[in-house]
């Protein structure tokens, strides 16, 4: 199809895209809860695991999950009103701030809202509206939120990468224009085996762990969602953004050999550059 035609076709569609931005603003409000969240309810319930296991009493603790409390400045704690919590629209008419104390708010929290309702609309243009484009969707917010979680805490929660593995395999089954079974099965032995094998074949040589297991299960599931096709291109790009950020933290002196690296982060960025870029490699 010619760019002529694809840019008569998306005027056509104008009024649905628009609905598709704004529903990207939204879900990627949610995300930025998610990224803030998760990792503290991980870290309250390994502490009870804890106590639990040395038979000490937990504290009693407020309600804390993805719903409740609601959001509250991170300052003053007052809690955020809801014409505050416009997706990128608040933000911009606050200029940054706290309405209540005047602190700075981060422009993280506009730039993934903004970077959910961009990727809403690339994958409506590129797969249109259907199931197809639904399932990559769900991908594409899932490895936004494990990039930014593993940047933060240099973690990839299984409550993430595990269901995001099986559904890869759901669409592989139920919808198509992605992979195959076959090929989205074998993307995720495959996705696996390959680290695992780096990661004791690192630890054999140096003693040391070159990588944590979340890795391995998000390049599982990056192999059920592109076939095995796409796995050795995900790592190169990965392996590649890995060596400029060591490079860089090197340079500023913010790092050393031994500093761990977000890997994680740069899987999820190869991971979403090879669904859009090499279509081809997601064919049975």
């Amino acid at each position: 199809m010619s760019a002529a035609s694809l840019l008569g076709e998306s005027a056509a569609h104008w009024p649905a895209f628009i609905l598709v931005a704004l529903g990207g603003l939204a879900v990627g409000s949610f995300v930025n809860v998610v990224v803030f969240r998760l990792p503290i309810m991980l870290g309250r319930q390994w502490r009870a695991d804890a106590m639990a296991l040395l038979e000490i009493q937990p504290p009693s603790r407020p309600t804390f999950n993805l719903a409740l409390p609601r959001s509250r400045c991170p300052a003053c704690q007052q809690q955020v009103q809801a014409r505050d919590n416009i997706p990128v629209l608040s933000w911009l008419l606050l200029r940054g701030r706290c309405r209540n104390c005047s602190s700075w708010i981060s422009p993280r929290y506009p730039a993934v809202e903004a970077v959910a309702a961009a990727a809403a609309v690339a994958t409506a243009q590129v797969w249109g509206f259907t199931p197809l484009a639904a399932f990559y969707y769900v991908l594409l917010m899932a490895l936004l939120a494990l990039a930014l979680i593993d940047l933060d805490t240099l973690l990839l929660p299984d409550q993430i990468t595990l269901p995001l593995l099986w559904l890869g395999i759901l669409a592989a089954v139920t919808v198509e224009g992605g992979p195959s079974p076959a090929a989205a099965v074998f993307g995720a032995i495959g996705g696996y085996l390959l680290f695992w094998l780096f990661y004791w074949g690192h630890r054999l040589l140096t003693r040391r762990e070159g990588m944590g297991y979340g890795d391995f299960k998000l390049l599982a599931a990056l192999g059920a969602w592109l076939g095995w096709r796409a796995i050795l291109p995900v790592v190169l790009i990965a392996s590649v953004l890995g060596i400029l950020y060591a490079a860089v933290g090197l340079f500023r002196r913010q790092a050393n050999r031994s500093t761990p690296i977000p890997f994680g982060t740069f899987l999820c960025i190869g991971g979403a550059t090879i669904l859009f870029a090499h279509e081809t490699m997601l064919s049975p």
